[in-house]
């Protein structure tokens, strides 16, 4: 898969977006721009995500209702950059899940160190650096998924189905579990063709035979689990 971090940008004026994407883009990011609210909501919860670099003043809504419905699925870290610079705006910004708080205007290399540091912490934070079971290898850090030291080429959204399933080896996932925790709040719980799709994308990839996978089981009607160790 493509190791590049993902960052989507949530800024509605066109030279500051270009901006962005230019600075980011540069430093080695994978670049996505929305220009308002509703975009946004849309691209998390339809794309993988690492990092939401996000405005307050949208056309659409405030920014801090994007920040409000993004905490209650996910953790991804957020840096919001505004040009609000009340204290009580960026306490509540705080308050409500944000990672860190830059006013504009704002330097390309302050943008930059503080994106680093609020990446390093979601690492530190994860409990596991890796799962393994037989010859199938998960690693959290990396972002990278190997068989017998193979590197298996997944999308993002696969990783993430497999991530998700890793972390909680043995337990089983309901599909509405993992839909909402890969595509996020908006998408139909209760229609899980795209996610069986992924799944038998993903077993071609990681099972020596996919009819019978060793690794990823399935519980009929109810989800999948991870072999555990």
């Amino acid at each position: 898969m493509d190791e590049k971090v993902s960052v989507l940008v949530v800024e509605d004026e066109a030279y500051i977006s270009r901006l962005f994407d230019a600075v980011l883009s540069a430093a080695g990011y994978r670049v996505t721009i929305a220009g308002n609210g509703i975009s946004a909501a849309a691209i998390l919860s339809s794309n993988m995500v690492d990092l939401l670099v996000l405005d307050l003043g949208l056309p659409d809504m405030d920014g801090l209702e994007v920040l409000r419905g993004l905490r209650a699925w996910s953790n991804i870290p957020v840096i919001v950059v505004s040009a609000r610079e009340l204290e009580k705006d960026k306490i509540l910004a705080l308050d409500l899940g944000a990672d860190d708080y830059i006013t504009k205007p704002f330097s390309a290399p302050e943008l930059l160190a503080r994106m680093r540091a609020a990446l390093r912490r979601t690492a530190s934070g994860a409990h596991d650096e890796a799962y393994t079971v037989g010859d199938l290898c998960v690693d959290f850090n990396k972002r990278r998924v190997t068989v017998a030291g193979v590197p298996v080429k997944l999308t993002h959204v696969e990783y993430r189905i497999v991530e998700m399933i890793a972390r909680q080896p043995g337990c089983v996932l309901t599909y509405a579990q993992i839909i909402r925790g890969v595509w996020g709040p908006y998408a139909p719980a209760d229609d899980n063709r795209i996610l069986r799709v992924n799944m038998a994308n993903i077993r071609r990839k990681i099972e020596a035979d996919n009819v019978s996978p060793k690794y990823i089981l399935t519980e009929i009607g109810v989800g999948y689990r991870m072999t555990g160790p």
